[in-house]
């Protein structure tokens, strides 16, 4: 097959990481994408859970010679002229599975072909080909400009929170699960008094529900002060998983036009979902009972195709107030539970 001309560009994602129903975790990753045609590529492959080499948690060194590999300025690190497109996020063992695909120079174009999932050293275009995507032609000099422009640090992320409230328990269990899943995560009761560079390097600033305005205020102020935008998070409920998935939410720079996950909202007998592209989507509930007791539930796990679903929620799981979680694999989005207004 011919390769057609396609545009090629690059753009902020992550891997959302978390703390799952059954109390494993999943480590946050933020990362480059490959834009094929104003589209991420990542998002025609419906249920993989992976990252390109171009991860911003990686040592300067290493994403550079990524940049330079994608470049052909070295030579290609699997034979037949292989190179990995995306991988297991939580290593780096081809073991795992990895989507390779043939990168070469054709006159000043740059040819991806024979893409392919990946465990060992030889790949098997008839038995794990993808087949529908690609080949894809980029003009040379958009090629090299996208990816070249990575290398004067504009992939650095800013991945830390700074948690503000009273509940110091609450708040450093909260702080040991970000960590857990590699975020960066400070206490304080108060930020006015934070200096300016340590605010820069913060990425959001969660609130608990029992911080008063003027707390809130003059944390908005300092941030403000010190010339740095950052999102600021409120707290839904003293539950870990919930306020780790808000706070994942809130670190996702992405494009909102090319998120998969775009809309979240619950009633008492169902949840109401959107996608943008086939994929994986988990929704779990959360729920407080009236000793403060959290009973988490998985409700749904399945890949969904573009657009929005009704999912059908058993009225036992969000009874009182309750909240929900939904995920894919790059995106997080967290909701409560309305009660419909009657008549």
């Amino acid at each position: 097959m011919a390769a057609e001309y396609a545009t090629f560009g690059l753009a902020p994602a992550m891997r959302a990481g978390g703390v799952l129903a059954d109390g494993d975790f999943q480590v946050h990753r933020d990362f480059v994408d490959f834009i094929v045609d104003g589209r991420p590529l990542l998002f025609r492959l419906s249920d993989l859970d992976a990252v390109s080499p171009l991860a911003s948690d990686v040592p300067p060194a290493i994403f550079t010679a990524q940049v330079r590999s994608l470049l052909l300025e070295t030579g290609p690190p699997l034979p037949g002229g292989r190179y990995v497109i995306y991988g297991c996020p939580e290593c780096e063992d081809l073991a795992c599975g990895a989507v390779t695909a043939v990168i070469l120079r054709d006159g000043e174009d740059f040819v991806w072909r024979d893409f392919a999932w990946q465990t060992g050293a030889q790949a098997d275009l008839e038995f794990n080909g993808y087949h529908g995507i690609g080949p894809y032609r980029f003009p040379g000099a958009e090629y090299r400009t996208a990816l070249a422009a990575l290398l004067d640090g504009t992939a650095h992320t800013r991945r830390r929170v700074l948690l503000i409230g009273a509940r110091v328990a609450l708040l450093a269990k909260l702080a040991a699960a970000l960590r857990t899943i590699g975020i960066g995560a400070d206490i304080t009761e108060d930020a006015a008094g934070v200096p300016a560079d340590e605010l820069r390097a913060y990425g959001a600033v969660a609130f608990g529900r029992a911080v008063v305005e003027e707390t809130r205020t003059a944390a908005r102020r300092a941030f403000a002060d010190a010339g740095v935008h950052v999102t600021h998070v409120d707290g839904l409920a003293p539950i870990v998983p919930l306020l780790v998935a808000q706070i994942e939410h809130a670190l996702d720079r992405g494009p909102a036009e090319r998120r998969r996950l775009t809309r979240l909202t619950a009633t008492g007998d169902g949840a109401d979902v959107e996608v943008t592209s086939p994929c994986r989507v988990r929704l779990t509930t959360y729920r407080l009972d009236r000793l403060r007791r959290t009973h988490t539930h998985e409700v749904f796990d399945g890949v969904l195709g573009p657009g929005g679903h009704r999912i059908a929620l058993d009225t036992g799981t969000v009874k009182g107030e309750s909240y929900v979680v939904a995920r894919t694999p790059g995106s997080v989005l967290a909701t409560a539970v309305t009660r419909e207004a009657p008549g």
